[in-house]
């Protein structure tokens, strides 16, 4: 019998297979934990990781951000920003196998917001 991460992994696996990020369109992949949401924008070609945000981050920067709706909010909204820094306009979103639902949903919908286009 599967465990829940074990499904989620292979749902991965098959998301994998068809989303790659390029130089010109980079992926963005979530990562959600128990205490934090972490968000990363990829180029798989050179396989570099071009900016990072995070709960964890935003909480260095004296931001209140909760592993919740709000704070995966503010992290989409973050890393849209720091993306806008390095001219990084358009993302595929990788939802990591995770259900399109709550925080991740909320990521996507914050980074859409603060003007990422998917």
């Amino acid at each position: 019998m599967l465990r829940k991460e074990d499904a989620r992994i292979r749902r991965k696996v098959r998301i994998r297979k068809k989303i790659s990020g390029t130089y010109e369109r980079p992926r963005l992949v979530v990562f959600r934990s128990n205490l934090h949401i972490y968000a990363q924008i990829i180029d798989d070609t050179s396989g570099t990781t071009l900016v990072s945000a995070s709960t964890l981050s935003l909480q260095k920067n004296k931001e209140k951000a909760g592993c919740n709706k709000e704070g995966a909010m503010l992290v989409g909204k973050e890393i849209a920003r720091l993306a806008k820094e390095k001219s990084i306009a358009q993302v595929v979103f990788d939802r990591n196998g995770y259900i399109y639902h709550g925080r991740i949903k909320a990521v996507a919908d914050g980074a859409r917001e603060a003007g990422l286009e998917f």
